[in-house]
């Protein structure tokens, strides 16, 4: 059950790198979810590593303007997809103080189109006053794939501050697209120790939030899926006796 849960998440993110809607890529259903990871950065690393040498050098003249200007030029001339193709070949200093004069709506646009793993070290630097504005955009859109993305690339603090802001249903739809799952119960600690029953008394309320919830409890420690047993009674009867099973 566990590796449905996952590949099924890992359709998600693939459908968002492709610009396709998830239902077309169904039939990888039974792929196994390692294999669609795998194939998803592969297709992420083509797209990014087209015209490179191109991107190189725009990333090098970027470094003759004053910052101001340059973000400036960034938010009305380049675009959210051309800067998060940028955002891995510039300076970090100069990735973050531009970073910081951007506006959290085109911030939110740019982190949408962006591969983390290439901008990680930009990423950790953002000021936290600049990241909760861009997860508060991110949540507006409910935009989970982006932020899940994020988890992994910034501090825990950053994270703990970002996640008080992520109601309960948006919080499990981030975990479910999380793609490092082995973080999912260092994450969970990092909330208040209340929040984690109502995660899942929350999925009781929403039969599309069932997956997600279910996906959590795979991968949460012994010991917190201790803490869960006595909450399952409140639940439906469908969900209870799932969660009951996962809990074995």
């Amino acid at each position: 059950m566990t590796e449905d849960y996952a590949a099924r998440g890992e359709i998600l993110k693939l459908a968002r790198v492709l610009g396709v809607e998830p239902g077309r890529l169904e039939y990888l259903a039974r792929v196994d979810a390692d294999d669609l990871r795998a194939f998803r950065e592969q297709v992420t690393d083509t797209l990014f590593d087209a015209n490179i040498a191109a991107l190189q050098r725009m990333a090098t003249a970027a470094r003759l303007l004053p910052g101001g200007v340059l973000a400036k030029i960034a938010e009305k001339v380049f675009g959210p997809l051309l800067c998060a193709r940028i955002a891995g070949l510039v300076d970090v200093s100069r990735g973050v103080d531009v970073a910081k004069r951007l506006t959290p709506r085109f911030l939110a646009e740019v982190a949408a189109e962006l591969d983390p793993r290439r901008a990680s070290a930009i990423i950790t630097r953002i000021p936290l006053e600049t990241v909760l504005a861009v997860a508060a955009e991110l949540t507006r859109r409910e935009d989970w794939i982006t932020l899940s993305r994020f988890v992994g690339h910034l501090p825990d603090p950053t994270v703990r501050r970002a996640l008080e802001e992520i109601d309960d249903p948006g919080l499990l739809r981030i975990a479910f697209v999380l793609d490092d799952k082995n973080r999912i119960d260092h994450v969970i600690g990092l909330l208040p120790a209340h929040r984690l029953g109502r995660l899942i008394t929350t999925a009781g309320t929403d039969e599309d939030l069932w997956t997600p919830a279910l996906d959590l409890l795979t991968h949460l420690s012994g010991a917190r899926r201790a803490t869960l047993k006595p909450m399952l009674g409140g639940l439906p009867t469908g969900l209870r006796e799932r969660a009951e099973a996962t809990l074995k």
